[in-house]
């Protein structure tokens, strides 16, 4: 046994025991492909961090000069013996001739068992030096649409290399499919309808992967699209996907609908019963563009989306302390309302230093306090990208590596801080300051690699990186992030601006941009980066854009019931609850009631407010608009994502709104807009007519009216009447939700 055992690393020292022959198994090129094809390297069995049963392979065949290394070196070379093939341990076991936790993943008569036999049998010798690298994976079709009866149709994969070369590697490229029971594949690539429904295939060879967007479609007919005339050229790439997938669009929003969803969405607030009255009077035929056009000029806007910048970078008072957030917010509220260039915006926010009360988006620095956190949140927030996967091990899903992870932390090693004599900790963290504090670049702090044990070299993700080993590195990645031809950042913001408007990125989740998550209409994501990027990074330019589109106004139902099923091209408008800020000043407008904020003087709306007042203390310990607010959902903001914000009904939600403390005094409050209407002397259908207009933005329809009104003459207490009106109002679906 030992003797064989010696001749066998003899052997493998040596090269084999034939010359190469034409033609042979390429380890990278194919016997690689084959083990992750099967299987072998994948995160839930050889590929794991750990491995699994003492052999442990890099994920997907990564690292191949690791993987040679397990196959050919540990357990004494049993896994590949070239004296005699077939006993090859990693023969036996994928052929269940052996135990194997992970059964057969494949048979001895089979292409792959052929191929890695092959290899062992030729000395299981690495690649000769300088064979050309993989370049592109090209996989055909990229999409494909069926209509029943048909059910199948054919995927093949080639693969061209750096000398020019293309190969088919449709029998070695590893399948896989984004959730499971729409379809299935052979091993041939023909695929497989299991049930109607739409899918993402993902085409895997040597690390490159290619997505196919696959939908098999019950049979309906094609929708007539003549009479559908798009506003721009956003509608003509949605119309486009809905016309291949014989979707036909929804009919336009009724007026006070596509008000109440513009208010909402531009500038956090409903309007107002006389803006309500003035736009269903008018007959402008562009009242709908001058209307959004007046809603980006207003300071709303700037408040509302400085709320959702608020909750991307962190402004809680906990790190930031209570000024900190103030001026940070005002800050950020200054830079939307004068449009400043989004690039610009983030430049200044990665290249901040200096006093976090004298220069707001230094405050940033202060939320995220060491380098793997700052990466990561600067990578989410405004590249897209979600890198954190690749902290421990090369990304499963994505093309970052360990040293790509630490090489982009080492960007943001040296911010420290500095904090001053008359600053004090925090009551809440023994770690944290309350005061001012000074943000500066240590020269000497580093990060270290924990794969190389050294220092991490700066790097950018997937971009040339220059030389910033003892210069400003903040500085160089912030240029870098705001140049106009990174190909993350544009990308990233049109998919947040589209996520906010019309209720699920074009890439969902929104932050996770990756080659196994692909768009669900690839053109029209490129149009809007291009002309966002294009037109100067300015966001109201492109809110605009989107929300002057037919598709943006079209409405949230259909007369087509195949059309209402569809959740992913936005044939119809989507229905979203109100979040937490719009819902608490919606019903602080409709009654004419402030809610006070501790800490705040009176008047003030939620979205008006730099952060959760308090947010450090526990539910019960809040006041009445904290606890409604973090009842439906407002983030604490420890993270850089909107995935923070949970709009998820709730029973806490439903006693807020029925019996809650605060409903409550909103609507028994005698100088609420109820109680002022009443000693007014105005009629019952005055009032309803006001009461509708504040909350729903139209009038009551006939039978509303006369039902109510009944109601309301046969009360013995009118004031008591009228309150219960509100409250029906108030707790209505139509008030409740953004539609």
């Amino acid at each position: 046994m030992r003797l064989r055992m010696l001749v066998t690393l003899i052997v493998l020292a040596s090269g084999g025991l034939r010359p190469p022959l034409a033609q042979a198994s390429s380890f990278e090129r194919e016997v690689l492909p084959v083990l992750t094809r099967a299987g072998c390297n994948a995160g839930a069995c050889h590929g794991n961090l750990n491995g699994k049963g003492g052999l442990k392979l890099s994920l997907k065949g990564e690292d191949p000069v690791a993987d040679l290394a397990a196959l050919t070196r540990d357990m004494l070379a049993r896994r590949a013996d070239p004296i005699r093939p077939d006993e090859s341990l990693i023969l036996k076991k994928a052929t269940a001739q052996v135990p194997h936790e992970g059964g057969a993943r494949f048979a001895r008569t089979s292409g792959e068992y052929a191929i890695v036999r092959d290899w062992i049998a030729r000395g299981a010798r690495p690649d000769a030096p300088g064979m050309p690298t993989l370049t592109k994976l090209i996989v055909s079709p990229a999409n494909k649409v069926l209509f029943d009866p048909a059910d199948r149709f054919t995927v093949r994969a080639v693969a061209r290399f750096a000398d020019g070369t293309a190969r088919d590697v449709t029998a070695l490229a590893a399948f896989e499919f984004t959730q499971v029971g729409v379809a299935k594949i052979t091993p041939a690539g023909e695929v497989l309808r299991e049930q109607t429904g739409e899918v993402v295939l993902l085409v895997r060879y040597m690390g490159a992967v290619a997505p196919v967007r696959v939908a098999f479609l019950p049979d309906r007919p094609a929708p007539d699209f003549t009479a559908l005339a798009p506003n721009n050229d956003i509608d003509k790439l949605v119309f486009a996907q809905l016309k291949e997938l014989r979707l036909k669009p929804a009919d336009l929003a009724a007026d006070h609908v596509f008000l109440r969803r513009a208010y909402l969405d531009a500038v956090g607030v409903l309007p107002t019963s006389d803006e309500a009255r003035a736009f269903l009077a008018s007959t402008d035929p562009r009242k709908r563009e001058r209307l959004i056009d007046a809603l980006l000029a207003r300071p709303e806007f700037a408040e509302f989306w400085a709320q959702k910048w608020s909750d991307l970078l962190r402004n809680e008072e906990k790190a930031l302390d209570k000024k900190g957030v103030a001026v940070f917010f005002r800050w950020i509220a200054a830079q939307l309302a004068a449009d400043r260039p989004l690039n610009e915006f983030a430049r200044d926010i990665v290249a901040a230093r200096g006093s976090t009360y004298a220069h707001p988006p230094a405050n940033f620095w202060r939320a995220v306090r060491d380098p793997l956190m700052r990466s990561e949140s600067v990578a989410q927030v405004f590249l897209g990208v979600r890198i954190g996967c690749a902290r421990c091990h090369n990304h499963p899903f994505d093309r970052w590596t360990i040293d790509d992870y630490y090489g982009f932390a080492a960007n943001f090693a040296r911010v420290d801080y500095r904090v001053l004599a008359n600053d004090k900790k925090d009551a809440l963290d023994k770690h944290e300051f309350v005061g001012e504090q000074i943000v500066w670049q240590n020269r000497t702090a580093e990060t270290v690699n924990p794969r190389t044990k050294s220092a991490a070299p700066p790097r950018f993700l997937g971009a040339v990186t220059p030389d910033t080993t003892d210069g400003d590195r903040l500085g160089a990645v912030a240029d870098w992030i705001a140049a106009k031809d990174n190909p993350f950042f544009a990308r990233a913001q049109v998919n947040r601006i589209w996520l906010h408007l019309m209720g699920r990125g074009l890439v969902d989740p929104n932050d996770d941009f990756r080659a196994t998550n692909p768009p669900t209409n690839p053109e029209l994501l490129d149009w809007l980066a291009q002309d966002f990027a294009g037109n100067g990074f300015r966001l109201k330019r492109t809110i605009k854009a989107i929300m002057v589109s037919r598709t943006y106004q079209l409405a949230a139902t259909a007369r087509d019931r195949g059309t209402m099923g569809d959740d992913l091209h936005h044939s119809h408008a989507a229905v979203l609850p109100l979040e937490a800020e719009q819902l608490l000043d919606a019903l602080a407008q409709v009654t004419g009631v402030p809610v006070r904020f501790s800490g705040y003087p009176l008047g003030l709306r939620a979205n008006q407010i730099p952060a959760p007042p308090q947010s450090g203390r526990r539910f019960g310990e809040q006041g009445m608009g904290e606890k409604f607010l973090k009842a439906f959902g407002k983030p604490d903001r420890l993270l850089t994502c909107e995935c923070e914000r949970n709009d998820d009904p709730g029973l806490l939600q439903a006693f807020q709104l029925i019996t809650g403390e605060l409903m409550n005094d909103l609507i028994r409050d005698p100088d609420n807009r109820l109680g002022k209407l009443l000693s007014s002397g105005a009629t019952d259908a005055a009032i309803l007519d006001e009461l509708y207009l504040a909350a729903l933005c139209r009038p009551p329809t006939p039978t509303e009216s006369k039902k109510l009104l009944a109601l309301l003459a046969a009360a013995k207490d009118r004031r008591a009447a009228w309150e219960d009106v509100l409250w029906a109002l108030l707790n209505s679906k139509e008030f409740l939700l953004r539609r």
